[in-house]
C-alpha cells in the first residue's frame, strides 16, 4: 500500500512540473532593450578662460538619438577644488548634444554625460586637460599609466 502511495504521489508531482514548462515562443514575448551608446568629443586642446564646447553623440539600435529623455554633464577637477554644477545638455540635431563651458582654472578634469532613452540610461566619463597640469596632477596620471601598464604584464 505504501509503495503504491509512493508511485502516486511521484507521477503527480511529475504531472505538476510538466504543466509548469515554457513555451516555445516565451523569448518573443519579452522586450528586447536596445542599450545607449555614446561618443563623448572634446576639443584636442583647452585652454582656461576660453569658452569651448563639448559634445556627446547619442546611438540607440544603430540609429541617432534625435530626442534623448534627457542629457546632462557634470563637470569637476580631478584635484576636488572645482566642481560645476550638472548642466542640461542644447541639443545640436542628428543626435549629437551639446555644452558651451568656460573653464576657470588649468588642470586635470573630467566629465561625466548622464543620458537616457526608452528606459536605457548610460553615464560614460572622459577625462581632459585644460592648459597645464600642476605637478601633483602630472604624478596623479604617471600613477595612474603604470598601474596599467602592470596589470597588462600579468596577461598570457
Amino acid at each position: 500500500m505504501k509503495k503504491n502511495i509512493c508511485i502516486f504521489l511521484i507521477f503527480i508531482f511529475s504531472l505538476s512540473l510538466s504543466a509548469c514548462s515554457l513555451e516555445k515562443d516565451v523569448a518573443n514575448q519579452y522586450k528586447e532593450e536596445t542599450p545607449l551608446e555614446s561618443e563623448i568629443i572634446i576639443p584636442e586642446s583647452f585652454a582656461a578662460n576660453k569658452q569651448e564646447t563639448i559634445k556627446v553623440v547619442l546611438t540607440q539600435g544603430g540609429k541617432m538619438v534625435r530626442s534623448a529623455d534627457y542629457v546632462h554633464f557634470e563637470i569637476w577637477k580631478q584635484d576636488g577644488s572645482l566642481k560645476y554644477s550638472m548642466e542640461q545638455a542644447e541639443a545640436e540635431g542628428n543626435g549629437t548634444y551639446r555644452l558651451s563651458k568656460n573653464f576657470d582654472s588649468d588642470g586635470l578634469y573630467y566629465i561625466k554625460v548622464h543620458a537616457s532613452n526608452d528606459g536605457s540610461i548610460i553615464m560614460p566619463q572622459k577625462q581632459f586637460i585644460v592648459g597645464k597640469l600642476s605637478e601633483s596632477e602630472l604624478k596623479f596620471l604617471q600613477k595612474g599609466l603604470q598601474k596599467q601598464e602592470e596589470s597588462h604584464q600579468h596577461h598570457h
